[in-house]
């Protein structure tokens, strides 16, 4: 079982993972596996104070293993908001040429928010992702994603990737969800971090790129940097749209490599976000 820190009555510092097995993907917290038949959108059905005692339900003794999937299941959905941060504004305006219109977006009352996946298209922890063939311009986005329940309730998060090809979103704004919506284009994982919505106000983000087994870029930033609310982008996500079995919200990016930096294949992708950190490399 899971010692008296972790198992307070709100699932509070639990970290969810889900694995592959012969009988099919099953799910764990803290190492320990779950019921084969918890899952995920059960769990965000729920309202917020009901999530550790459904865990707790569920949890066995035995110690888990096997590989790691994405946290997420099929049919939940990935959105991503983005120019939250002023990175995000500076990098969006030098790439295109109707800038003023990010400027506009970074400011205004209402955020930018787009669909990126379904979880079923989602890659998992040491999985490849993919830059697009007709772009030669692309760059990994690493981001604090938020996990919410059915009531528009932050429940906890994981680090994401929201792979973005800059050159077709520079040519023309409306091509933004070619840009950011193909196979392999998003990454999660490797667990999802059950805490309280305060702690993720101030959490470190890192990334590093490795080309040849050596750092091609080192980037860093903390959510504190953001323009906006964690419960302000969840609350236009939700004002005219429903998720019965909860959603992942990628909340922007604050890093940005520099000038033409491009990703090539073979590349290693490593983003940390608070306590987690993904890994992907960059597939053919």
């Amino acid at each position: 079982m899971i010692d008296d820190r972790e198992s307070n009555s709100n699932g509070e510092s639990m970290k969810l993972t889900r694995y592959a097995t012969q009988l099919g993907p099953r799910w764990a917290a803290d190492a320990h596996w779950l019921a084969a038949t918890f899952d995920l959108r059960s769990l965000l059905a729920m309202p917020r104070p009901a999530l550790g005692a459904y865990i707790e339900r569920s949890l066995s003794p035995e110690t888990a293993q096997g590989s790691i999937l994405a946290p997420i299941e099929a049919t939940q959905e990935v959105w991503a908001s983005g120019v939250t941060y002023q990175r995000s504004r500076e990098a969006r305006h030098a790439e295109s040429t109707t800038g003023d219109i990010y400027d506009r977006v970074y400011a205004a009352q209402r955020p930018e928010l787009f669909f990126k996946s379904i979880g079923w298209r989602v890659i998992g922890h040491q999985q490849p992702v993919r830059i697009r063939a007709d772009s030669d311009w692309n760059v990994p986005e690493p981001e604090l994603t938020l996990v919410i329940n059915q009531f528009a309730e932050i429940v906890g998060y994981t680090a994401g990737n929201d792979m973005s090809s800059r050159s077709i979103e520079g040519e023309n704004p409306l091509y933004l969800p070619q840009a950011k919506v193909y196979n392999a284009s998003c990454s999660l994982g490797p667990a999802i971090q059950i805490v309280d919505v305060d702690r993720l106000n101030d959490l470190p983000i890192e990334i590093t790129i490795e080309r040849a087994g050596q750092p091609v870029f080192r980037g860093n930033t903390r959510t504190s940097n953001m323009n906006r609310k964690l419960e302000e982008l969840v609350a236009y996500l939700y004002r005219e749209l429903s998720f019965p079995q909860g959603v992942f919200l990628l909340t922007g990016t604050g890093i940005v490599p520099p000038g033409l930096f491009t990703l090539a294949h073979g590349d290693n992708v490593i983003i940390t976000v608070g306590d987690l950190t993904l890994a992907n490399e960059i597939g053919a």
